[in-house]
């Protein structure tokens, strides 16, 4: 099957995408048809007892474990390793009032046993399952957004190099200094600074949560795809993926709040068709949410 770069006409951020990308359609079953085929059946069967004097038919429970439809037929709440310092973890979330659910992924990775790292090749934009390919990362998540050219519209440093300029006012940035320290921070509260000694960094908008609480922001409420960095109230860095078109923003902040994941600081980054979360595990923990456009902006983590 070919790609084809699709040509963005610009970016509206209460999307949390770029105009002109297609959006996924969540195609549910129909139950109606099933419930007809069932019942079919089982006049069939009636009849046929009737008939003859076959044996008697137990309809109790099944011993059959529960399939999840989850990767390695994972159980929802309950976290699986990947690798050295990284979990992984699937939640049923429906907002409130809302109608629709998804399966959320949420990866868990202890900073200290992770270096992070940026990538960016706007001359050579990759799908998220290529970018997985090329970089063998432990974890990989979309990063923030781009324009129609795939330039980064804020501010990029991966590997030392700096691309861009900083938001100034609004947003966040995720980062790594030169100690290898990992920080998710407020823009508005903590300023960028072009002297700081980071060697990796990825800006976009808006904060979801600030202090274990949720933001307040003027967003349109749009359902798409989701992606979301966040902090812990332990420290631990997450990449969560909401891959179906159910959730605006302001119903994914309440959600991320209200969670058990115990947030205390969340990052929006780029959605619909750029979502993407890879997690180089196996069984449960094979994560494969592909993207649906080609990046130039991606976040990793790899084992120390």
């Amino acid at each position: 099957m070919s790609i084809v770069k699709r040509h963005k006409q610009g970016h509206d951020e209460s999307q949390g995408d770029h105009k002109g990308r297609p959006y996924p359609v969540r195609i549910r079953s129909h139950i109606s048809y099933r419930v007809g085929a069932t019942l079919a059946v089982a006049l069939v069967l009636a009849f046929s007892l009737i008939a003859c004097d076959g044996p008697t038919l137990n309809f109790g429970a099944s011993t059959t474990p529960t399939v999840t439809g989850l990767p390695g037929n994972a159980q929802f709440n309950t976290w699986y390793p990947a690798a050295r310092g990284i979990t992984v973890r699937y939640e049923d979330w429906k907002a409130v009032g809302g109608n629709d659910d998804d399966t959320v992924t949420i990866v868990r990775v202890d900073p200290h046993l992770v270096t992070l790292s940026v990538g960016y090749q706007p001359d050579r934009p990759l799908l998220m399952s290529q970018w997985m390919q090329q970089e063998h990362a432990a974890a990989i998540i979309n990063g923030g957004y781009f324009d129609q050219n795939d330039q980064t519209t804020a501010l990029v440093i991966s590997n030392g190099q700096t691309y861009g300029s900083s938001y100034s006012g609004f947003g966040g940035m995720l980062s790594m200094d030169s100690n290898g320290h990992i920080k998710l921070r407020s823009l508005r509260q903590q300023p960028y600074g072009p002297g700081e000694s980071l060697t990796q960094a990825v800006q976009c908008s808006p904060m979801l949560v600030e202090g274990g609480k949720r933001t307040q922001f003027n967003v349109a409420p749009s359902q798409s795809r989701r992606s979301i960095v966040a902090v812990d109230k332990n420290g631990n860095l997450l990449f969560i993926s909401s891959p179906d078109d159910i959730f605006t923003l302001d119903q994914l902040a309440d959600l991320l709040v209200s969670s058990d994941l115990s947030i205390a600081t969340a990052l929006n980054l780029d959605g619909g068709a750029s979502t993407g979360l890879f997690v180089n595990g196996s069984a449960q923990t094979h994560v494969t949410i592909d993207s649906f456009v080609l990046l130039p902006l991606v976040v990793m983590v790899k084992e120390k």
